[in-house]
């Protein structure tokens, strides 16, 4: 891993409903460092889109509020004109979106929507642009790039449509990409493919990479540390071998007991009580997870849990891990390495 790419500290981000804001990324502290992927875990609804978009500054500024840093090359980019912005967005941070139906323009063809950030970032010629798109379609895996180049995109499968959207996201060699969820709405073995490709394309690029994902097995596959989300906060944060084999928290340990495994001696997958609170009926004192660890008593849980370093390199909110277990018994807790 190499230098630090990007820094965000005490980040929050919230939303207004009716005549109140509502955090929905609360207080969060990250680094991202040059060649690493950095993984952001949960379910949905904790967050972990809602901290892209904030670092891209891609939400509704009427119906938003954004305090703290996002620091990039030591400036903050939450602070930044939108015409500043504009120069490091495609530029020096790109983004891969997880609907790459909803990310094209299904009026221009495809050629001209990867030339796009070329056009507005580099000095390219026209003939430059056409001849870096071509690469990068051959370079993401797309065969017959001279006639997908001329295509729209919904003439490509959605495969090729999020190879596509990679290619725009690597257009201009970005430090740092953001893939929120990039195979959510591809089939198991396209899912294979992309990813096997993003790390191809991490390991000749070297850029940082914030990977969002609630797949535990993408994780394991892609990751060299891992923060947990839950509720707009981090509660977990490791390198990826410490958070499968080792993790502390209750809701880490939570959604790795919930994966199937042919290892495990459970006959029952484990199930997590309860689903994510809104951001409107959230409580914000206490430990956010402790409504579904009804077993675990109340004070078991601090009053305002930080996150703290309880090994080296291995951060944890609330002191409740300590006392954590599961209800119907301790068998199969330890078999969290995915198979």
């Amino acid at each position: 891993m190499g230098n630090p790419v990007l820094n965000i500290r005490n980040l929050s981000t919230s939303f207004r409903i009716k005549e109140n804001y509502y955090a929905a990324v609360d207080d969060v502290t990250l680094t991202v460092n040059e060649n690493e992927v950095l993984a952001i875990v949960g379910e949905s609804g904790c967050g972990k889109s809602a901290l892209a978009l904030s670092i891209m500054g891609l939400h509704q500024k009427e119906r938003t509020k954004l305090d703290g840093e996002v620091n990039y090359k030591n400036q903050n980019l939450l602070r930044l004109s939108d015409g500043n912005l504009n120069k490091i967005r495609g530029n020096d941070i790109g983004m891969i979106f997880q609907d790459p139906l909803t990310a094209l323009n299904p009026l221009v063809r495809i050629g001209k929507q990867i030339e796009e950030s070329m056009k507005y970032h580099t000095k390219y010629s026209g003939s430059q642009r056409k001849k870096r798109t071509l690469e990068l379609l051959e370079k993401v895996g797309i065969p017959n790039v001279q006639r997908v180049y001329k295509q729209y995109p919904h003439e490509l499968s959605g495969g090729m449509r999020q190879r596509v959207v990679i290619a725009i996201a690597l257009a201009c060699d970005p430090k740092l990409l953001i893939a929120d969820e990039p195979t959510t709405a591809l089939d198991v073995t396209i899912q294979a493919q992309i990813m096997d490709l993003m790390k191809t394309l991490q390991e000749d690029t070297k850029a940082g990479i914030i990977l969002i994902t609630h797949d535990l097995g993408v994780v394991a596959e892609m990751a060299d540390r891992v923060a947990v989300m839950y509720a707009g906060q981090i509660v977990e944060v490791a390198d990826v071998d410490t958070i499968l084999k080792n993790p502390l928290h209750p809701y880490t340990r939570s959604l790795l007991n919930s994966i199937p495994s042919n290892i495990s001696n459970k006959s029952r997958l484990h199930v997590i009580d309860g689903v994510v609170p809104s951001i409107q009926n959230l409580k914000r004192t206490g430990c956010r997870f402790a409504p579904r660890i009804g077993w675990i008593d109340e004070e078991q849980h601090q009053e305002n849990p930080l996150l703290e370093e309880v090994e080296p390199n291995h951060w944890v909110r609330c002191s409740c891990y300590h006392n954590f277990y599961f209800p119907e018994g301790k068998t199969g807790e330890k078999h969290y390495v995915l198979a």
